[in-house]
């Protein structure tokens, strides 16, 4: 049931959250940041959730201050943890939030977002693209892998031999009818012209990311994953929404 902060929380209380011994694996606190939700959970060195996650809906137009606050009070339930990996929907540079399409606030720009989660929760932070970050989580180490991510809007990534690439706004550029990959394929697209269409265009997509990227494997990830009328094959695969989460680990081996 959601509190009084409106956070939806499944943690244990019997979950150990005592501070963690010396010598102990690294525990990471991950979150998730979407343009409908947060998510968070704190994992082990093997990315295995310890405990459950927390989540709550992502207010609308809403200044980073606003949204650091929401973390901060939405982490507290959950276990001890000594990092802090968080996915961002926007491109991020150094920990710095460079844009934040979904978010709809002009004080995100060059808003250092990794200091102020360090601060705030007292512990090293690193902050990276949410498509990047699930591509983490869900990458084999083997070739070029891309990873898709459909959720409120439309994101990329890209990994070679496991190791991310640089980031590409691929989100932005133009799609179909004048319009972007965000606009033809995010949330809002598909409710419009409903899953068959939509599942459609996103064909259309892999169709040109395997062209533009010769990926040996594609990775389709995100909320609305579950909406596509397409099947896996041999060298596309569906995959949890947890890796968003999950890529949290292997973002401190970058």
């Amino acid at each position: 049931m959601p509190n009084k902060n409106g956070v939806k929380s499944s943690a244990d209380p019997a979950v150990d959250a005592r501070p963690l011994g010396t010598g102990a694996a690294p525990r990471t606190l991950a979150i998730d940041i979407g343009g409908s939700h947060i998510k968070a959970a704190v994992l082990d060195s093997a990315a295995a959730f310890i405990g459950d996650r927390v989540r709550v809906e992502t207010p609308a137009a809403s200044p980073p201050d606003q949204i650091v606050d929401l973390i901060v009070k939405l982490v507290e339930p959950l276990p001890a943890f000594d990092r802090v990996s968080a996915g961002f929907p926007g491109a991020v540079r150094g920990g710095v939030v460079f844009t934040a399409p979904n978010l709809h606030h002009e004080g995100w720009a060059r808003f250092d977002l990794a200091r102020t989660l360090g601060e705030r929760l007292g512990k090293p932070a690193r902050v990276l693209n949410d498509a990047d970050m699930q591509g983490l989580g869900a990458v084999r180490g083997l070739g070029l892998e891309m990873v898709i991510t459909l959720g409120t809007g439309f994101g990329t990534a890209l990994c070679e031999h496991g190791r991310l690439l640089p980031h590409l706004e691929i989100s932005h550029l133009r799609f179909r009818k004048g319009q972007t990959y965000d606009e033809q394929l995010g949330n809002a697209a598909r409710k419009r012209v409903g899953n068959r269409k939509w599942s459609k265009r996103v064909r259309r997509a892999v169709s040109t990311m395997r062209t533009l990227t010769n990926f040996d494997h594609l990775y389709i990830g995100g909320g609305n994953a579950r909406h596509l009328a397409f099947e896996s094959t041999a060298d596309i695969t569906i995959i949890s929404n947890d890796a968003g989460i999950e890529g949290g680990v292997a973002a401190w081996r970058e």
